[in-house]
């Protein structure tokens, strides 16, 4: 006999939970079925009606972080500097729920570039990123607030710096507490407010 809708959903939900546990104690390296299934309390055999193989666990688990991102409360933007600004606050590590999620994203690194359709999805939100904040740059100019030049590379420079001190973050929470990564990004910020020399 099926099983009533309803408790499909909520076994659904309940696996989202175990493989998003799994995903913040042991990330990616460690997202199994087995991991899952002692989460669950359950049996390996129940999961694989969930995932066939390791390829549908790990589309699975990648779709379930970005969820999850997504989710995440966003810095109201505002305009201008102030929008810039936000956006990149919003990437760093300044909660244990930001970086639980930056931790998982870091650990997919790895699984990202042995695949190429992954690696391609990767590429794909890189690039969105960079463009959502070479338009809030391309405004920031507008309004006088940045000097005029290339805001695809300003865009960027600002993520790969971001990138940076998340990382850094992640392997040196002591050296990088919350607060030094707000005064490192405002410092960057600053910074891109200093003439060219050229």
């Amino acid at each position: 006999m099926p099983r009533p809708k309803g408790d499909h959903e909520a076994r659904r939900r309940d696996v989202s939970e175990a493989v998003w546990k799994v995903l913040t104690t042991r990330g990616f390296g460690g997202l199994t079925l087995r991991a899952i299934a002692a989460e669950l309390g359950a049996t390996t055999g129940l999961l694989t009606h969930y995932f066939p193989s390791k390829r549908d666990l790990v589309a699975y688990a990648l779709a379930l972080l970005t969820e999850r991102t997504m989710a995440r409360p966003r810095r109201e933007t505002g305009t201008g500097m102030a929008a810039v600004r936000n956006i990149l606050l919003h990437r760093l590590p300044l909660t244990d729920e930001a970086r639980d999620i930056n931790r998982i994203w870091v650990s997919s690194w790895d699984t990202a570039l042995a695949d190429p359709a992954i690696s391609a999805d990767y590429e794909a939100r890189y690039a969105q990123t960079r463009e959502n904040l070479r338009e809030l740059i391309v405004a920031a100019q507008e309004l006088g607030e940045l000097p005029e030049r290339d805001p695809e590379r300003v865009a960027a420079g600002a993520i790969a710096f971001t990138t940076g001190l998340i990382v850094q973050a992640l392997f040196s929470p002591t050296a990088f507490p919350p607060h030094r990564l707000v005064e490192l990004l405002d410092d960057y910020l600053d910074a891109l407010n200093a003439p060219l020399d050229r």
